[in-house]
């Protein structure tokens, strides 16, 4: 099929004894499957890579490190695309985008086109002065805030993110409760995402938002709206990670033997285009992190009209697993 050509093999060339399994675009052919993009309603923005942690299951390997954050020039470029556009969201993320320098200004000028708007965040840092504006502009626009929490056990977290991060993590969702986020009836909405932190696949979604409201509100009085559970995506440094410790092929083997077609009805993908720091466009941020380009065409968000054509392709590989593995990543 030719609407995704566009495939790479997960196995390192070091590890010799991977097993080859099927390519992702094999699987969609064998269920007759044109994976290609519908109404595309959400814009996501990585902002940088820029970030104060270095999470183990990072796909684009952000961290203190990094130099790559998104402009001046280029964030209203974004923003002119944004207005040209259909979308229905502007989805900001990194990295951690609360530490690009120029993140309160962009999600003014966003957010003065009647855009709804989603931060996402590991929730470590909003507790520091320097981002008092950010989340007062946040409040102001009633921003969507979606918290990154992988575990509520602290040594989990802490293998995972560092030291520290639990308490952290806990005072942020404190002081967005504060302000009204999470609280029924504000319109403030404070929504969770949980990914695993090993080489397994997340529990169910239901009981873990349920494990989660219990835990969180009975510790520290803590509320939230939604959460939401994903499989870590084998790219990045979660990949380095399994390649390490062995884990590579049991991962992958999982994936693929998880396969559910009924995901491809809603994966994300099929609405979602992303732009990159620099301002090129993929069809979402696992496709970044390779490098794979919006439809596998390398484009700039300066050139675009609008958004991209309903029936487009949309370029595939094997990390495609971790999405339409049991319910998804929608």
């Amino acid at each position: 099929m030719g609407t995704h050509s566009l495939t790479t093999d997960w196995r390192d060339a070091s590890q010799k004894s991977v097993k080859t399994v099927d390519p992702f675009a094999l699987a969609l052919d064998r269920h007759g499957i044109e994976l290609k993009r519908g109404k595309t309603t959400i814009l996501q923005v990585n902002v940088g890579l820029l970030c104060n942690l270095t999470c183990k299951h990072c796909h684009l390997e952000a961290g203190p490190h990094r130099k790559e954050v998104m402009d001046r020039e280029t964030m209203e470029q974004v923003a002119l695309f944004a207005a040209r556009g259909s979308f229905e969201v502007v989805d900001i993320t990194g990295g951690a985008p609360e530490l690009n320098p120029r993140i309160t200004t962009f999600i003014e000028r966003v957010a003065g086109i009647d855009k709804k708007v989603m931060f996402r965040s590991n929730l470590s840092t909003l507790t520091e002065e320097r981002h008092h504006a950010l989340l007062q502009s946040c409040y102001r626009h009633r921003v969507v805030i979606v918290g990154s929490l992988p575990s509520l056990n602290t040594s989990q977290l802490e293998s995972q993110r560092g030291a520290g991060v639990l308490e952290k993590s806990t005072a942020a969702l404190k002081r967005l409760n504060s302000m009204g986020y999470g609280r029924s009836g504000t319109g403030l909405q404070l929504d969770l995402v949980c990914n695993p932190t090993g080489a397994f696949l997340p529990p169910s979604q239901k009981q873990t938002e349920s494990k989660f409201r219990i835990d969180l509100e009975r510790k520290w009085g803590i509320v939230f709206n939604n959460l939401y559970t994903f499989a870590n995506v084998p790219l990045g440094r979660f990949r380095q990670w399994l390649l390490s410790s062995g884990n590579l092929e049991k991962y992958m083997q999982k994936l693929v033997s998880s396969f559910n077609p009924c995901t491809l009805r809603d994966v994300m993908c099929q609405k979602l285009v992303s732009v990159s720091w620099d301002g090129y466009l993929y069809d979402c941020d696992f496709n970044l992190a390779v490098g794979m380009p919006l439809g596998g065409v390398k484009t700039h968000v300066s050139t675009m009209t609008g958004s991209p054509a309903a029936g487009t392709p949309i370029a595939v590989s094997d990390h495609c697993y971790a999405c339409t593995a049991g319910t998804g990543f929608t």
